[in-house]
């Protein structure tokens, strides 16, 4: 489980480089992976459904601050936060493996 150290490291701040987060070289951290992939996810929904943050807020019952960070890459969800947004979106964020 990522925690103590780990965890006081933004995502977007273990990429290479972090400017280009969500699309960041993230080799070597997958937990970081988890999240970048996620905010991709998350960033594309809202486009595709011209929601706002605001929005997806109101929808959803996560602080509007939490869903900036997250798509920011300055926080680490918790998986709470996960369920509640997929379930706002009826659409899965966790990225599948293959």
């Amino acid at each position: 489980m990522v925690g103590g150290r780990a965890r006081s490291t933004a995502p977007r701040d273990l990429a290479d480089n972090p400017q280009a987060w969500p699309h960041a070289d993230l080799a070597g951290h997958p937990a970081a992976a988890v999240v970048q992939a996620i905010a991709a996810a998350l960033t594309a929904e809202l486009a595709a459904r011209k929601l706002s943050r605001r929005g997806l807020a109101t929808l959803s019952g996560v602080n509007r601050q939490s869903i900036n960070d997250l798509l920011a890459g300055t926080s680490w969800p918790d998986v709470a936060t996960i369920a509640l947004l997929e379930t706002a979106l009826g659409q899965p964020l966790w990225p599948t493996t293959r």
